[in-house]
């Protein structure tokens, strides 16, 4: 993964626990549910591309449905890193300036915001132990036997 590229592309640097995540797994489904977005070697600028330009957002922000949270690259504005099948997306808000200090912010499917003190990393570990709720996702999430899905070549 060319970081630098992927950065230079983006406008900033991202939380060092997500990059280690997306070292790691380039592809992370947790119980068919919920899928990080992981940029793959090669397409860094691609990836960056979807951040910046995420019409999804941008359409809920020009709606005045995003609660005041607003669409990266303005400042504080959020970037997309997952989402679930049936439609919530996870974000960092990009404040404070520095990206280990970013919050997760969670639209649910039926439109609430959440914000939670935490880093990718750190909120994705909560909701698989279920030590972290998030109002509106199934209370099934995980399930009992929750497979994972993370494809890595470290693994032999």
């Amino acid at each position: 993964m060319d970081w630098a590229v992927l950065e230079a592309d983006l406008g900033t640097a991202l939380p060092s626990d997500f990059r280690s995540l997306a070292e790691a797994y380039p592809v992370l489904v947790i119980d068919d549910f919920l899928m990080v977005s992981v940029p793959l070697p090669g397409a860094e600028a691609s990836w960056a591309s979807g951040c910046r330009e995420d019409e999804i957002l941008q359409d809920l922000y020009e709606m005045g449905d995003t609660e005041g949270y607003v669409p990266f690259p303005r400042p504080g504005g959020l970037i997309g890193w997952a989402e679930s099948y049936s439609g919530d997306s996870f974000y960092w808000r990009t404040s404070p300036g520095d990206p280990d200090a970013w919050p997760v912010v969670v639209r649910t499917d039926n439109g609430d915001w959440l914000e939670f003190p935490v880093g990718a990393v750190e909120f994705l570990a909560g909701v698989y132990r279920r030590s972290l709720y998030v109002p509106g996702m199934p209370r099934d999430f995980p399930g009992d036997n929750a497979k994972v899905l993370g494809l890595s070549d470290n693994i032999d």
